[in-house]
């Protein structure tokens, strides 16, 4: 099987430990999810990464992919996962956002990482105003103003720890270990 050269100062087995290592892929899987990567834009990714090391696919081949076109969140979920938070990626950006949404990533970490997808305004806390916007976004805006107010504000009453009118990661991971389904609606299959 041939590995891509972006990997050239490694071989193959230790490339594939090396991203087992920081994934939970097998080298399989790896492999397909680099070459569903490169099918994104195979103009832009090479096979041989020596002499392009800074690839970054647009967030408009990300986010039109099958697994996120018709989510609700995918503009988010891209922007968290890349690294300049625009949702262009590097091929590490990619295999990041697709181990952690994959079925064998641990509870704690999506949690972390649902967190993050619903801070909007990336202040570390889930506000009204977040929670406005994941409201919206996951009933594609069929709910009137005072049902999002009224949802939000149960939302905020329950799971608010503190009482500080937000929440916390803390209060959001509390609240996940009360929510069975949450594993099995944050994921991708590859």
């Amino acid at each position: 099987m041939y590995i891509p050269m972006f990997f050239a100062r490694f071989t193959p087995t230790t490339i594939c430990l090396y991203l087992q290592d920081c994934t939970y892929f097998t080298r399989k899987e790896i492999l397909r999810l680099f070459y569903r990567y490169r099918d994104l834009a195979p103009q832009l990714v090479p096979l041989d990464y020596t002499n392009h090391p800074d690839v970054k696919l647009p967030y408009e081949l990300i986010g039109s992919m099958p697994e996120l076109k018709d989510n609700p969140f995918r503009q988010r979920i891209a922007e968290v996962f890349s690294e300049d938070g625009e949702g262009n990626m590097t091929l590490d950006d990619f295999l990041d956002m697709f181990s952690v949404l994959s079925e064998m990533a641990p509870r704690d970490l999506k949690a972390y990482y649902a967190f993050k997808i619903y801070d909007f305004n990336n202040d570390d806390f889930i506000c009204k105003s977040d929670l406005e916007k994941t409201l919206n976004k996951l009933t594609r805006n069929e709910l009137t103003e005072d049902e999002v107010r009224m949802v939000c504000e149960k939302v905020i009453d329950e799971a608010d720890l503190d009482n500080d009118g937000r929440l916390s990661l803390e209060d959001f991971q509390h609240m996940i270990v009360r929510a069975p389904d949450f594993l099995s609606t944050f994921h991708i299959r590859i």
